[in-house]
């Protein structure tokens, strides 16, 4: 081993979690369904001062069936589902499209919380992906109307430049079309919520959409070894 490797290896092995109390979970007391707990979890995690609770990873798959990851904003959860944004012509974009199917992760370390979240994905209309847009900062709308995302950019001073450009054009026409901006919508089929323990007792609860029920669904909730 390099020395620094050696040194990484002892800086991460001196880390240490959740060096703090934990909530308790009774699983017997979750509700049937699984929003109405994800929604109460995550306004702990407000209250706890989580720092950008509402940060989440997405994973998709790409043309080959090679996963891809990265960290996004959460727009929305209700019962449709658990919904995010992004141009169409990204990496994430064509990844959706091709295998319209992604995985969610919320991690809350203030609290020891994870939730995971599987399902189907589905574009919500162009009014609704335009809404999306100009309900958020003059800083969301420049950052959508910056260049191609995912694609190369020859410079940083080319990025600069188009930056500053999408920014004065933001302030100047704040209801401007980002034509490949898309709203779109995870359909849950699996939640899962994970409550650590510094005793490494965590709780595992698991809802899986099943057929029949209101609506056409329901939910079996099963607990899960850590």
């Amino acid at each position: 081993m390099s020395k620094a490797d050696a040194l990484f290896t002892d800086l991460l092995h001196a880390q240490r979690v959740w060096d703090t109390e934990l909530p308790d979970f009774d699983p017997a007391t979750a509700p049937p369904a699984p929003l109405p707990l994800f929604h109460t979890w995550f306004a702990d995690a407000v209250a706890a001062g989580q720092p950008e609770p509402h940060a989440m990873t997405l994973a998709t798959a790409d043309a080959d069936g090679l996963p891809d990851v990265r960290t996004l904003l959460l727009h929305g959860a209700d019962e449709r589902g658990f919904h995010f944004a992004s141009h169409a012509t990204s990496a994430k974009g064509h990844q959706l499209a091709a295998r319209p199917y992604a995985a969610l992760g919320f991690y809350w370390p203030s609290l020891g919380r994870q939730v995971r979240v599987r399902g189907p994905v589905t574009r919500c209309t162009p009014a609704e992906s335009h809404a999306d847009l100009h309900a958020r900062s003059t800083g969301a709308l420049a950052a959508a109307l910056t260049g191609t995302q995912s694609e190369v950019v020859e410079s940083v001073d080319t990025l600069h430049r188009a930056a500053d450009a999408a920014w004065e054009r933001a302030q100047a026409e704040p209801d401007a079309e980002a034509p490949t901006w898309t709203r779109y919508v995870v359909e849950p089929a699996e939640v899962e919520f994970f409550q650590g323990d510094a005793r490494r007792r965590h709780i595992r609860l698991r809802y899986r959409r099943t057929e029949g029920g209101t609506g056409g669904s329901a939910w079996t909730r099963e607990l899960l070894w850590p």
